[in-house]
């Protein structure tokens, strides 16, 4: 297949675009910067595009089966608090864009701040959502910016008649680890451990991406792993 990845120099970017190139799809990797291109680019297709700037993202998805939605507002926690208004703006662009491309799939790789921690609980519902961002899940309470911005983006998705897939990790950070292949899966509730714990590494988030690239199973659905 071919398929397109934004925010492929990022974390979990870099890891979709190293398992796709292993099951031997082809790849196109799109970024903001052109200074971000890789020297050695290998059997990647490197391409400069604006994923908020309608005329580059059609431009971009031409001829694509599918596109991944990887986009990052940032690199640290300042940069994505600052910037969280361009995970909803890269939705509505590639979801506009796609309106003559029925087939072409989208899959989003969003967060876990709308999944349910218990029935009929979500952590967006939180009245105390910025002390609890900052307790719970030990980063800045600003960030509760970035995780209501994911939730947008979902609701965006379920707006429309798209071709569209949303991949809410249950974990609050994806970071580089092991490839195991194994994960869990679910619908709309976060996965945990019994010890309350949950993660996945972008190495094995890469992988269920993929699966679902391959075997469609959650078309306007949402899905988690964990």
């Amino acid at each position: 297949m071919d398929i397109g990845i934004f925010g492929a120099t990022g974390v979990i970017g870099r890891a979709a675009v190293a398992e796709a190139l292993e099951r031997g799809h082809r790849v196109t990797a799109f970024t903001r910067d052109a200074a971000r291109i890789p020297a050695e680019p290998g059997e990647v297709t490197w391409r400069v595009a604006d994923p908020t700037d309608l005329p580059s993202a059609r431009a971009a998805i031409a001829g694509l089966d599918v596109v991944l939605n990887a986009i990052s507002p940032g690199s640290d926690f300042a940069d994505q608090i600052a910037n969280a208004d361009v995970l909803p703006a890269v939705a509505r662009t590639l979801l506009t864009a796609l309106q003559d491309r029925p087939a072409t799939r989208l899959l989003v790789v969003g967060g876990g701040g709308s999944l349910e921690l218990a029935p009929g609980r979500r952590l967006i519902d939180d009245p105390a959502l910025d002390r609890t961002v900052a307790e719970v899940l030990k980063v800045p309470a600003e960030y509760s910016k970035v995780i209501l911005a994911q939730a947008e983006v979902l609701k965006l998705c379920r707006l429309s008649d798209r071709n569209w897939t949303y991949l809410s990790p249950s974990a609050a950070r994806i970071v580089p680890g092991t490839r195991t292949g194994r994960y869990r899966i679910g619908g709309d509730q976060m996965i945990q451990k019994p010890e309350g714990e949950s993660g996945i590494s972008a190495e094995d988030l890469a992988v269920a991406l993929l699966d679902e690239v391959e075997i469609p199973r959650y078309i306007q659905r949402r899905f988690t792993v964990g």
